[in-house]
């Protein structure tokens, strides 16, 4: 390829008979070297662009593979934790039913001993209520006898 500075010294031989004007030769050379000298630079700074593009669009690439990957892991560590949080739930909720379990136990015995209790208080007060009752009649049968003599 031709650069500007090719064109510009580029010389041509002369002849004698039937040749082009010289002046018009150099004129037409000096626009076509300012028309491509535009071009040419237009083209280099094309390629630096494409070259600038090109290794913006790789690092975009790994970027957009390096985010994949890390959305990936994170998918993987949300459901992992998404799945021990789950079984502590699980535990949590079997230990608070061990427990309640326990306490209900507990609780029947509790109203087990206190009925016994009651049961055992209420015997005790008939067996009161009885030897009152029965103080009482020896009491009267006694004020009877007093008030016979």
């Amino acid at each position: 390829m031709y650069t500007p500075l090719d064109i510009e010294n580029k010389k041509f031989s002369k002849q004698m008979m039937n040749g082009y004007s010289v002046e018009e030769v150099d004129n037409f050379l000096d626009e076509l070297t300012v028309d491509y000298e535009k071009l040419y630079k237009q083209s280099n700074e094309s390629r630096a662009k494409i070259e600038e593009l090109e290794s913006n669009l790789v690092k975009y690439k790994n970027l957009e593979t390096t985010l994949q990957n890390t959305l990936v892991m994170a998918q993987g560590t949300a459901d992992e934790i998404k799945k021990v949080a789950q079984q502590q739930a699980e535990q949590i909720v079997k230990d608070a039913q061990g427990t309640a379990r326990e306490q209900v136990m507990e609780l029947e015995q509790q109203i087990t001993m206190k009925t016994k209790e009651l049961e055992d208080l209420k015997k005790q007060f008939d067996v009161y209520k009885a030897k009152m009752e029965s103080l009482l009649i020896s009491q009267l049968e006694l004020l009877k006898e007093v008030n016979k003599d």
